[in-house]
């Protein structure tokens, strides 16, 4: 893998920091990409840096499990960031205002085996 210099670092940690803010990224996500990306490093050494298993690593990288706020400081110090508040990410996708006729035509329910479609502008 190619050596990252401090500034490329810094690049990358702070791309991720945004990705995660905006809403793109989870924070399981950014994580991985931090100990992938920044480091390099593979779950079992990057686990043992931060005195915790490489199971519990395994699960924050999932977004699964339930880690503490420590357990995130601890894994987050390590690229100089740390926890915080911000805003949620807005929605980007805007529903349209008028509302669309459906391609199909729905088929009608009820007792008669011969289905009728009913015409859905009705």
């Amino acid at each position: 893998m190619k050596e990252n210099t401090g500034e490329r670092r810094r690049e990358i940690i702070d791309d991720i920091a945004m990705q995660h803010v905006t809403g793109i990224e989870t924070l399981g996500t950014a994580i991985r990409r931090l100990r992938l990306e920044v480091t390099g490093l593979d779950q079992e050494t990057f686990a043992a840096m931060c005195n915790m298993s490489t199971k519990a690593l395994y699960q924050i990288e999932k977004d699964k499990g339930n880690p503490t706020i420590n357990t995130l400081e601890a894994i987050l110090r390590k690229f100089g960031l740390r926890l915080g508040l911000t805003k949620a990410a807005t929605n980007l996708y805007s529903p349209p205002l008028v509302q669309q006729k459906p391609v199909f035509e729905m088929p009608v329910r009820g007792a008669n085996p011969k289905r009728k479609l009913r015409d859905s502008s009705v």
